[in-house]
């Protein structure tokens, strides 16, 4: 016979929408064949009752016939005998036991799903203290217990409509064929009536279902046998971040599935939390609910960034953030394994890798490559052949003019130890604010005991010929051992890159970047107060990356209380090309040379371009705010 459809054990514990969606098809055929069951038992009762009819016909009638009583009354009672015994009996046997079995185990499914969800959502919703891992440990066994409740009734369940596919074949087939085998005994003086052609047709249906009803013992056999083996699984199976301490962590992942917790939004500050089933398709990270025959497209992760959060005292959260720089969804795992292998495998897709020939292999070689970026190596291997063009032009035009300004590129590349000391660390976030460092640079001052910087501490932001704002991430810094060429940048931005993709550090600090024709200002956008100030004459090197058009990067030389001076590279990642700001610290750097002589200040003022306003244009493109419009007071321009 040919293969039967049946749902997979295997598939019993994770539970996916797609095994529930199998599930569904075979519950609606079981709901089918109960109603085509009761139609059929209802005419087959009809079948007999007309049958009883007959008999007591033929009894009456046989009183009148006095001479055939006996043979007409014993035909016809032997003939509702065999009907009530081979054709009612199996399909209410059947009724009754398969049916009625099938519709409980779908009802103890039903409630040991609502159960697992329950504590699902308990295990959810526990805080992050550690005082409360009593509580935790209490859970989490509360957590296993239903989920190993709801993968035995899942079994029961699965193995009952696997057998219900055997069983209503050869419940359809009994009754016809004990009508049939009473009809032809009834008819037994007309036995020519019915061909030798019938009577094998007859034997190859009861064969059938003897063939049927050994198929059906060896798949019971089968799957009691695989269902003992699914149920001796340890214990960590059933319960969530079992292996806490040192988790198993695939980051080589290019596709994703699994339950996560969403976080909707209800009002204004009332929030809720939905299980439900993601995966990722393509680029795309896609949603399926319980009962739901294909998923919807949730977010488009080409070019996001994602990192690990902090929601709600929950544990686990991450947030996808749009390439625009816009907040995204928030997403809670189940455990510090699902957490950091969905960070890995939503942060490989955002690189496009899934479009390569391999992905795989491409996975696993830049998460090697990415172990190996922070060990010191001996070469550079390919490089960047040269800095930005802004860079360049000034290089050429200051050098003519003064040689303290910009140092010279070296022809030959140096080596990765002659840039930066082997094992610098890195500093992932900007934790000196702006008091401090004047402070340490300008002498001691007043501090604001409200922690706002003074509008007179900046006096210059009013008198600069130059003021333009860049939206900018902070990426990391860390100390470098010479200013005396760009590549000491490049090899900055590698290592940071590489630090933050090897430790999951996603997370970035979002700055306005104010460019002057004094400093270098790093303000907070939502308080508005300075994180770091830096003097622009302080800026030794600037560059941007020649194939991540939005990084960019300087080298800043500090003068130590010992009376050394200290070199530190602060690489950035911003919303616009960081040509534009290569531009503005360029052009700030021009402006400080030629104060000195008003004609020459005079002269490169009237080089620049003028809007109808009167205010001097320095690029040719507007940067854009978070909305994508034009920003006005962002700018590319400034006032003389």
């Amino acid at each position: 016979m040919p293969a039967v459809d049946k749902l997979l054990l295997e598939e019993a514990l994770q539970d996916s929408p797609q095994t529930r969606s199998l599930l569904s098809v075979f519950e609606e055929d079981a709901g089918t064949l109960t109603d085509y069951t009761n139609q059929l038992l209802q005419a087959m009762q009809r079948v007999y009752g007309a049958q009883n009819e007959m008999c007591l016909a033929t009894q009456q009638l046989s009183k009148q016939l006095l001479a055939y009583e006996k043979q007409l009354n014993l035909l016809h009672t032997e003939l509702a005998k065999q009907l009530a015994d081979t054709m009612v009996l199996p399909i209410i046997q059947f009724r009754e036991k398969d049916l009625t079995e099938v519709s409980t185990l779908k009802d103890l499914f039903g409630l040991a799903s609502n159960e697992h969800d329950l504590s699902m959502a308990k295990y959810s919703r526990l805080p992050k203290k550690k005082e409360n891992e009593k509580v935790k440990t209490e859970v989490g066994k509360e957590v296993a217990a239903a989920r190993r409740k709801q993968h035995l009734s899942s079994l029961q369940y699965y193995c009952a409509l696997n057998a219900l596919q055997y069983r209503k074949q050869m419940a359809m087939m009994e009754p016809m064929i004990g009508f049939a085998h009473g009809q032809i005994n009834f008819f037994k003086k007309g036995a020519e009536m019915f061909s030798k052609r019938m009577d094998s047709f007859l034997s190859s249906v009861a064969d059938m279902v003897q063939s049927i009803q050994v198929e059906l013992e060896a798949e019971a056999e089968k799957m009691r046998v695989s269902q003992q083996e699914l149920l001796s699984v340890d214990e960590s199976v059933y319960t969530p971040d079992s292996d806490v301490a040192a988790p198993q962590i695939n980051r080589n992942l290019i596709q994703k599935a699994g339950y996560l917790n969403l976080r909707n939004k209800t009002g204004l500050v009332t929030t809720t939390w939905e299980r439900l089933y993601f995966f990722t398709q393509g680029g795309n990270l896609m949603c399926q609910p319980r009962g739901a025959v294909a998923g919807g497209l949730i977010q488009d992760l080409d070019n996001c960034s994602v990192m690990a959060v902090d929601c709600e005292d929950r544990r686990y959260c991450f947030q996808i953030t749009t390439p625009n720089g816009k907040s995204g969804i928030i997403l809670q795992a189940e455990s510090r394994k699902e957490n950091e292998e969905w960070i890995c495998a939503i942060n490989n897709i955002s690189r496009q890798i899934y479009l390569t020939d391999n992905p795989e292999a491409v996975a696993i070689k830049l998460n090697q490559t990415a172990l190996q970026a922070v060990t010191p190596i001996t070469s550079f291997g390919k490089k960047q052949e040269s800095s930005c063009p802004s860079q360049n032009l000034k290089n050429s035009e200051m050098e003519n003019e003064n040689d303290k300004i910009v140092p010279k590129a070296t022809a030959s590349l140096p080596e990765a130890e002659e840039l930066i000391a082997p094992g610098t660390p890195i500093q992932f976030d900007i934790v000196l604010p702006a008091t401090e460092f004047l402070d340490q640079n300008r002498g001691s001052r007043r501090t604001n005991p409200f922690g706002e910087t003074e509008d007179e501490s900046f006096p210059e932001a009013e008198d600069s010929l130059l003021q333009q704002m860049f939206i900018v991430r902070f990426l990391g810094s860390m100390a470098v051992k010479t200013d005396s060429t760009t590549e000491v940048i490049y090899e900055a931005m590698r290592q940071v890159l590489a630090a933050r993709a090897i430790h999951n550090i996603f997370r970035m600090t979002e700055s306005h970047l104010m460019v002057t024709s004094q400093s270098l200002r790093l303000i907070d956008p939502q308080t508005q107060v300075s994180r770091a100030n830096f003097e622009l004459t302080s800026v030794t090197q600037f560059a941007a990356h020649q194939e991540n058009k939005r990084l960019v990067g300087f080298v800043i030389r500090v003068p130590e209380s010992t009376g050394e001076e200290s070199l530190s590279t602060y690489i950035f990642e911003s919303n616009s090309e960081g040509e534009k700001i290569c531009y503005a610290i360029n052009l700030g750097k021009e402006i400080i040379e030629v104060q000195k002589d008003p004609e020459a200040l005079a002269q490169l003022m009237l080089s620049i371009p003028l809007t109808n306003d009167g205010k001097y244009v320095l690029l040719n493109d507007q940067p854009d705010d978070d909305d994508g419009n034009p920003n006005e007071h962002r700018g590319a321009e400034s006032e003389a």
